[in-house]
């Protein structure tokens, strides 16, 4: 019997700061309401920035220009319901742009929010994952790897640009 290959799902996550508060997402969850950073999976042909780019603007509505890589992160998360995944997390950091033309908001967020670094230490309890405020505190300390540190190979014409 042929094992099946083990591979972790790869995701993507904006931070944003802006006046000293921070972009996130309030969203609904299998768990409830959970704050986030816009984030996301990367999808088949998308590369990175591509993916942290469409994730922020369907996720907040704005126009997301990344800056710099902030870490990429592994996490292993049990949930209630008995599934467990790994997840690998490349944050990035950059500035955000407002859209002239409105748009809704993704399936299951409730609103694009902006917090202090203490707000946000307060609903810690509320954060989907651990990363979320460990993507912050690293922001905070001045981590920052050149956008150029990930490289696409690109093999066809289903990789985007960006």
């Amino acid at each position: 019997m042929k094992q099946e290959r083990w591979t972790p799902r790869v995701t993507v996550a904006a931070v944003v700061e802006h006046e000293g508060r921070f972009l996130l997402v309030e969203e609904q969850t299998s768990e409830g309401l959970r704050i986030n950073q816009p984030a996301g999976h990367l999808e088949s042909g998308e590369t990175l920035t591509a993916a942290v780019v469409r994730e922020t603007l369907e996720e907040t509505a704005l126009a997301f220009v990344p800056e710099a890589l902030i870490g990429v992160y592994m996490t292993h998360i049990d949930r209630p319901d008995g599934e467990a995944a790994t997840f690998l997390r490349f944050t990035f950091c950059g500035r955000h742009e407002r859209l002239d033309t409105p748009r809704a908001l993704d399936t299951g967020i409730i609103r694009a929010l902006w917090l202090t670094p203490d707000e946000l230490h307060a609903c810690r309890a509320s954060h989907r994952t651990p990363l979320v405020m460990r993507s912050v505190e690293d922001y905070l300390a001045g981590r920052r790897f050149p956008l150029d540190l990930v490289h696409t190979h690109s093999v066809g014409p289903s990789f985007s640009k960006s």
